[in-house]
């Protein structure tokens, strides 16, 4: 319970710090601000989990991190954060090194962030739709 407090404690700092550019540039600040997150990530809080799966997906540094932020991305997107699974059907259009292209797993994805209020989710899936009935 404490450990948990905690955790959500620094969470809340560490996101309100995120918007110091001068602190992000700092290696050690950078650091903390990355545990911070990562331990509210992995103790399955979803805003955690999209927040730090968008970092890791598009600023991460190396394959690992880009790996670990889709499948964070992933965990968030089935939750039913329309944001993240808006971002893992971009994703699965596109393919990845390790998996090629997946159109039905964008639908699917769109999908759950159209239920979740995302503003381009149905533009989205509605384009792939037609581009698919097209062939």
């Amino acid at each position: 319970m404490f450990l948990r407090l905690k955790a959500r404690v620094g969470y809340w700092l560490a996101r309100r710090l995120f918007h110091w550019s001068w602190f992000v540039r700092q290696p050690r600040g950078w650091k903390w601000l990355e545990g911070q997150f990562a331990r509210m990530a992995n103790l399955g809080d979803v805003g955690a989990q999209s927040f730090y799966g968008h970092i890791l997906t598009f600023r991460g540094v190396g394959l690992g991190a880009r790996e670990e932020g889709v499948r964070l991305l992933r965990l968030a997107a089935l939750a039913g954060d329309g944001k993240a699974a808006y971002q893992v059907g971009v994703l699965s259009l596109a393919g990845t090194p390790s998996k090629a292209p997946d159109p039905a797993e964008a639908a699917r994805f769109w999908g759950i962030a159209v239920k979740a209020g995302h503003p381009l989710a149905e533009i989205k899936l509605k384009e792939l739709v037609s581009r698919d009935s097209l062939k």
